[in-house]
């Protein structure tokens, strides 16, 4: 008898080939037959026109807190996902000591505009290694998770408050003790950043931020060893790549013979054809150096959604900006303010060679808290400047110190035209580029990029016709499955674990954006849910049905060399 089947879908197997109507049979977790199936079932779901395709697996997340209290990682699993990768940008909250773990937390909270109330409540500290974080989650999980380890929560474990200095020869060998460490213990890998944004709850740079080539190389080349691992590291947020940048990741990857993926190839302002051919250019780089080298896309234009008392990390590269998003709330008032500090401010902005920084004039005010200010809501900056007679900075600062700084602004959806949508699915097709980057589990209030998954294969797929369905669906199952050395995941085959969405291709979209304060000690997130996912199984066990949690935890938390193999040009090279 078999525990499920799921009857009369068209089956999209993750391959790429046109989809297929017939029926799943699952068995211990996994497909165990396709076709015409007459053997009885203790479960069966029917699926009469609706596609049943393998579960999505986004590959760029920061759930490693909210898994903590959040077993199904939400809204992610409502989308589809079954399998999520963290630890991304070098920010883990494991390994740890008592020492170093207040400080982590903070960095968290700032980098991952996680509320640090939240993690407080939230996170118990009952870990130090990042094999005793991850037996904490055995069992305990809704969704397949994997993590790698993190370089700045590792340089500040080892460097105490010496973390800004460089790192002597024997901290390296600390530090490569640490994450080899954290491998044998189930790490996925190792991750790091460069990026000019990120800064902590000081406006300091984080630790990873202070590391230079040679410790980053070394750090790198501790994976060699262990199969089935990963690299991720953020080099820069300027369009274009300097040499340095391209050449760390390119040496990072030869180090360890293995593949190293980087965040985020977008299109939009700052990210044209032109100064992508850059970015994208380092993979070539890396390959003529004997690494390899994979840009993250994602499949949709970014939106954000901002607000000066819970500052985002848009301005982090700005320093004024940075110094003055870092003040208390009192002080930060205060000096948004002050003619000095707006004038400083102001000549940040206008001398933004990198072109990071958001258009004021294009933004709109998306909600206030402030009974006298509604009147402004759904306005754009440039027409409530023009009636003030001030600059559109000016009017963006003046509303949210009127509004105690609890103004949410909305900026523009990123380019929406012809053409760039055109450039999207040459990136979507180029081995190079792997569809990922949600960043989903941090920037709670800012970004709602973890329902692209549902907007990829909703109305890009059906409206705009730049990709099949089954080309979308590879994209984001059997693609980053094959490309992260996944076993038994990201198809629908005989033998796979039955990792499965059921969803209906006509409706599939996601519902509309909306704040919930839902996070411990009351702390608030943007959320969606999902429109058109009619069931979610992962290792053959329903976790989500009609959009709702079942509140099953039959998710298994991967772990590196047991669940992956070695991929890519390493494991080409071990065959030969």
């Amino acid at each position: 008898m078999l525990d499920c089947i799921i009857k009369g879908g068209t089956v999209i197997d993750g391959t790429g080939q046109p989809g297929v109507r017939c029926d799943v049979g699952i068995r211990d977790g996994k497909v165990a037959a396709l076709g015409k199936i007459t053997e009885s079932a203790r479960n069966v779901i029917d699926a009469d026109g609706l596609i049943v395709a393998p579960g999505f697996i986004d590959v760029h997340t920061h759930y490693d807190a909210q898994i903590m209290w959040d077993p199904a990682a939400t809204p992610s699993s409502l989308h589809g996902v079954t399998t999520i990768i963290g630890g991304n940008c070098g920010f883990t909250i494991a390994p740890v000591t008592e020492k170093s773990f207040d400080y982590v937390m903070r960095m968290l909270s700032r980098v991952e505009g996680l509320p640090v109330e939240s993690l407080e409540t939230g996170l118990d500290l009952r870990w130090k290694t990042f094999k005793d974080w991850l037996a904490l989650l055995d069992g305990n999980v809704s969704i397949n998770t994997a993590f790698l380890v993190g370089h700045s929560t590792i340089r500040r474990l080892v460097m105490g408050e010496q973390w800004q200095d460089k790192a002597s020869p024997e901290q390296i060998k600390q530090m490569s003790t640490i994450v080899a460490e954290s491998v044998r213990g189930g790490a996925f890998g190792f991750s790091s950043s460069w990026a000019e944004a990120h800064a902590d709850h000081h406006g300091d740079e984080v630790p990873s931020r202070y590391a230079d080539k040679a410790e980053l190389v070394a750090l790198a080349g501790t994976l060699r060893p262990f199969p089935g691992t990963v690299l991720e590291f953020i080099p820069t947020i300027t369009p274009v790549f300097p040499d340095k940048a391209a050449d760390v990741m390119a040496e990072m990857s030869a180090a360890a013979q293995r593949f190293l993926n980087w965040n985020l190839l977008q299109v939009g302002p700052g990210q044209d054809k032109e100064t992508n051919k850059s970015r994208l250019g380092a993979s070539d780089r890396a390959a003529k150096q004997g690494g390899e080298v994979v840009a993250l896309t994602l499949p949709v234009p970014q939106q954000l959604r901002l607000n000066l008392l819970n500052p985002p990390l848009s301005f982090n590269h700005l320093p004024t900006w940075r110094e003055t998003l870092a003040l208390p709330v009192k002080e930060r008032t205060a000096a948004f303010k002050d003619p000095d500090t707006r004038r400083r401010m102001a000549e940040d902005v206008a001398g933004d060679v990198k072109r990071i920084a958001h258009s004021f004039a294009e933004m709109t005010v998306e909600s206030l808290a402030s009974p006298k200010l509604q009147h402004l809501a759904g306005r754009l900056i440039s027409d409530i400047a023009k009636e003030r007679k001030c600059t559109a900075l000016e009017a963006f600062l003046d509303i949210a110190v009127e509004d105690d700084l609890q103004t949410g602004f909305r900026t523009p959806r990123g380019s929406d035209d012809a053409e760039s949508w055109k450039l999207r699915a040459e990136y979507w097709r180029d081995p190079r580029v792997i569809i990922g980057g949600s960043d989903a589990g941090a920037h709670l209030d800012v970004s709602a990029s973890f329902c692209f998954a549902t907007e990829f294969i909703g109305p890009i797929v059906r409206d705009r016709k730049l990709i099949t369905l089954e080309e979308a669906i590879h994209q984001m199952t059997d693609r980053p499955a094959r490309r992260f050395g996944l076993k038994g995941r990201g198809r629908i085959v005989d033998g796979y674990q039955a990792d499965i969405v059921i969803f209906d291709a006509a409706t599939v979209n996601n519902d509309k954006i909306v704040i919930r304060g839902d996070l411990p000690a009351g702390g608030s997130r943007l959320y969606a849910d999902a429109i058109g996912i009619k069931k979610v199984l992962v290792n053959g066990v329903v976790i989500v049905d009609d959009g709702k949690l079942t509140g099953a935890t039959p998710g298994t938390v991967l772990r590196s060399g047991r669940d992956t193999v070695t991929t890519g040009r390493a494991a080409a090279q071990a065959a030969e």
